[in-house]
C-alpha cells in the first residue's frame, strides 16, 4: 500500500490537482470543523427526533394496538393518521434541510472550495 505522500492524486472537477496534505490542511481548517459543527446542529436533532417518533410508533403498534385502532373521523384510525404523518415528517425534514443546507452550509462550503482552487492553480 502506497504511503499517504505517494498517494495518486486526479483533479477535482476544476481542473485542480491536489494531493493529501491539501485535504488533510483543509479539514484542519477552522472554516471547515464550522462548516461540520453547522451540519451536526441540524442533522443530530433531526436524526433523535425523527428516530424519537419512530420508535414511539412502532412501540405503540406492538403495545397498544388498541389505541391506535381509535377511530379519529369516520373510519379513519389513530394508526392510519400516525402512518400518514412518518411520510409527512420525513418530507418536512428533507424541506427543511434543503432551506437549511442553502442559507448555512453551503455558501460556507463554497468559500472552502473557491479557497482550496484558488491556492492550487
Amino acid at each position: 500500500m502506497p504511503s499517504p505522500s505517494h498517494v495518486p492524486v486526479s483533479p477535482d472537477r476544476a481542473g485542480v490537482t491536489a494531493g493529501p496534505d491539501v485535504w488533510t490542511a483543509a479539514e484542519a481548517s477552522d472554516d471547515f470543523r464550522e462548516l461540520r459543527a453547522r451540519l451536526l446542529r441540524f442533522v443530530l436533532p433531526a436524526t433523535a427526533g425523527f428516530l424519537g417518533w419512530l420508535f414511539l410508533f412502532v412501540g405503540l403498534s406492538a403495545w397498544a394496538p388498541g389505541l391506535l385502532g381509535t377511530r379519529v373521523l369516520g373510519d379513519l384510525t389513530l394508526v392510519l393518521v400516525l402512518a400518514i404523518g412518518q411520510f409527512v415528517t420525513t418530507f418536512a425534514i428533507t424541506a427543511l434541510y434543503v432551506r437549511y443546507a442553502g442559507r448555512r452550509l453551503d455558501p460556507l462550503a463554497d468559500e472552502i472550495r473557491e479557497r482550496l482552487e484558488r491556492g492550487h492553480r
